[in-house]
């Protein structure tokens, strides 16, 4: 494990870092991504820095992600997995797209030792993403490695079909560390994949176990926060320009949120939340209207 740059930064982001391999009726292409790394890269594009701690390979993709995170400004602690470097192929030439996940995808794992401890220590948030929860070896290790003295613990769950192993498994260590999360994002594929359920229902579920706030992301339909009892909800941005991808929306709205609560702090009431939620639709909105995952800022 090597550090790339000193570790302080305000969000410290523990999850996946892979290549999205995007094939279409024009061709293949390739594109950084994973869901914490675009959370992470996000963040910094929004001006926080952020140290994403993440599994890569010792080959030309590992190097890339590597180049990729240092050219926007983000520390990485990696970890060198034995498997290479996970790649995601999303195929898109035929109906709906369909996803792929390579060996080291399925066997990723994180190395908690000195660097990431040092790097979740010194960060006033950390924050989860894409995590495989269904190894509870891998929970009992980050649920050890984050202090639960305060809640600063940001969590999306962001199961994948194509990486899940047991999904009795994933929901026992995700809801291991619910009890000290200060905000939990979820989406319709979350609540469809863990529970068979709505994405309301598992938002109320959540809340009802004493998370703080949970932001639900529902596509076409927009997003939500319920903050303990109330909820605020809002639609879809209309930005100029076509929708050209979706991959990476609700990270940006993520992104966006936890912007907002480092820079602002915790809103403190409906119209507080409004402003967040308005701001993180429209970076949302802004990021579809462009290929990849790459958060814009509109």
């Amino acid at each position: 494990m090597t550090d790339m740059r000193p570790s302080s930064a305000p969000v410290a982001v523990i999850g996946d870092a892979l290549i999205d391999e995007l094939r279409d009726p024009s061709g293949t292409r390739d594109f950084v991504g994973g869901a914490a790394l675009n959370v992470a890269v996000g963040l910094a594009r929004l001006g926080v820095q952020t140290t994403l701690i993440a599994m890569i390979g010792d080959d030309a993709d590992g190097a890339r992600i590597a180049e990729f995170l240092d050219q926007h400004g983000v520390g990485f602690v990696r970890t060198i997995g034995p498997n290479g470097t996970s790649r995601a192929i999303s195929d898109r030439r035929a109906g709906e797209p369909r996803y792929v996940f390579n060996d080291a995808a399925q066997k990723r794992a994180i190395d908690f030792g000195p660097e990431a401890q040092q790097a979740i220590d010194e960060a006033p948030y950390t924050l989860v993403s894409c995590f495989p929860f269904d190894d509870l070896d891998q929970v009992d290790q980050l649920t050890a490695s984050v202090p639960h003295d305060r809640r600063r613990l940001i969590v999306d769950p962001n199961p994948r079909s194509g990486m899940l192993h047991s999904r009795e498994r994933f929901v026992q260590g995700f809801e291991a560390v619910t009890g000290f999360c200060e905000l939990i994002k979820v989406g319709d594929d979350d609540a469809r994949i863990l529970y068979g359920a709505g994405l309301d229902e598992l938002v109320s579920r959540l809340a009802d176990a004493g998370v703080p706030h949970v932001v639900g992301t529902a596509g076409r339909d927009g997003a939500f926060v319920r903050s303990r009892s109330e909820i605020v909800r809002r639609p879809v941005a209309d930005l100029p320009g076509d929708v050209i991808d979706t991959m990476g929306a609700g990270d940006a709205v993520l992104a966006s949120v936890v912007e907002s609560l480092v820079a602002a702090g915790e809103p403190d009431s409906d119209a507080a939340w409004g402003v967040v939620l308005d701001r993180a639709m429209r970076v949302a909105a802004a990021t579809c209207r462009h290929e990849g995952a790459l958060l814009r800022v509109p």
